[in-house]
């Protein structure tokens, strides 16, 4: 059962994840993709068509008004890869890049 918060397009799921309310996108997921490839409202539309603007300005907003706390769940999950990171091999490919130079 998702909880209404005090943004129109926003709920927080049974984790305590604030979601895109009547989608699987997670408030965080579409904030990384702002982050990182430093796309507008308007562009993250063009890549998430399945949204509409006012679905990615509410979580946005949520994202201003909730910054330390989504910034922490961010922190937490590059926490969790770079785990995960030290527990594979590293891939053949990758030791060959490395002995040339390339990475």
């Amino acid at each position: 059962m998702a909880i209404a918060t005090g943004y129109q397009h926003i709920v927080i799921n049974d984790a305590g994840m604030p979601m895109i309310a009547g989608t699987t996108m997670k408030v965080v997921e579409l904030v990384l993709d702002h982050k990182a490839y430093g796309w507008s409202p308007e562009e993250l539309h063009l890549q998430h068509p399945h949204l509409s603007l006012g679905q990615i300005y509410s979580a946005l907003g949520y994202y201003w008004d909730h910054q330390e706390e989504v910034e922490q769940d961010i922190e937490r999950r590059l926490h969790q890869v770079n785990e995960l990171e030290k527990s594979f091999k590293p891939s053949p490919l990758r030791e060959r890049l490395k002995a040339k130079g390339l990475i």
